[in-house]
């Protein structure tokens, strides 16, 4: 088996979480209406009461309570969380985020809500791709890839038993690690680019996906511009090239693989940025239910 065959099976098991986001937020337009089309049923209800007398009571002075201004660069939302909140306010302190998808997988460079946020430094762009690589639930999945790979022999020089599954477990921690950081690290701080995903956070599904693909080839510069994404394209190209021709087997160093690890990296960061987009209304969608079900 090829590293373009696991790279491929990446996808694979990316695609049930997308359709899982797809289906989840289907329901999301329809509940909005059914919730819009109430107010005018009742106002038609009330157009058919008779007209009543005005009471005679005195009428209660509004509130002189301060309202509460919210954050610069922020929308707040009513059905958001402590928790989210307090993310929300990091974000605008530091630049990055303290969220994790599915509540496990590190998600520091993904920003909600957020559109003047401070720049990050090299030092922070290399620091939160290291903390993402040294995370447990990082090690956790790529011990699961390599023992994926083990079981369906993806390359056979590897051999089989603890020697086997060592290699292969360090060789797909390798991958991952040099393609974070030429894409995140590297290439963002040499070509001064943001490498935050900014969710858009609105709008229909169909909208919010094609703005989540389209960040593979659209970035932020450190100053707010909007440019080419030189450092996820060539990051992506770099990364498979440089591990191709250093320590995966002979058998593997051609061109060929270097562009089908490429290609496939780039559908495999496509599904991620869609997660990184949708995955705050399933989070949300979640506690809303336990709330609920709290009840």
């Amino acid at each position: 088996m090829t590293r373009k065959r696991t790279s491929a099976f990446a996808l694979l098991v990316l695609s049930p979480a997308i359709l899982a986001v797809a289906v989840a937020f289907s329901a999301v337009p329809a509940a909005a209406q059914s919730q819009s089309s109430q107010p005018a049923e009742q106002s038609q209800q009330d157009q058919q009461k008779p007209a009543q007398a005005p009471s005679a009571q005195p009428t209660t002075p509004p509130s002189t309570a301060p309202a509460q201004s919210a954050q610069p660069g922020t929308q707040h939302q009513p059905g958001r969380t402590a928790k989210e909140q307090q993310n929300v306010q990091n974000e605008l302190k530091t630049g990055t985020s303290k969220d994790r998808l599915f509540w496990a997988l590190p998600n520091f460079l993904t920003v909600e809500d957020a559109e003047k946020l401070p720049p990050l430094t090299p030092g922070q762009k290399f620091k939160v791709v290291g903390t993402s690589l040294v995370d447990p639930s990082t090690f956790l999945i790529m011990a699961a890839w390599a023992g994926i790979e083990q079981a369906t022999n993806t390359t056979p020089s590897y051999g089989q038993g603890a020697q086997g599954y060592a290699k292969r477990f360090a060789t797909a921690y390798g991958d991952n690690a040099v393609e974070n950081f030429m894409a995140s690290a590297v290439l963002p701080s040499i070509l001064h680019q943001d490498p935050r995903y900014y969710q858009l956070g609105h709008g229909g599904f169909w909208r919010r996906t094609g703005h989540a693909i389209s960040r593979l080839i659209v970035t932020r510069s450190d100053s707010g511009t909007k440019e080419f994404n030189y450092s996820e394209i060539f990051g992506a190209g770099i990364a498979a090239t440089i591990s191709t021709y250093t320590y995966h087997p002979q058998s593997e160093r051609t061109f060929s693989n270097v562009f089908n690890v490429w290609g496939t990296q780039m559908g495999y960061d496509a599904g991620t940025y869609m997660l990184k987009e949708f995955w705050p209304d399933l989070r949300r969608k979640f506690h809303k239910k336990s709330a609920e079900d709290s009840h």
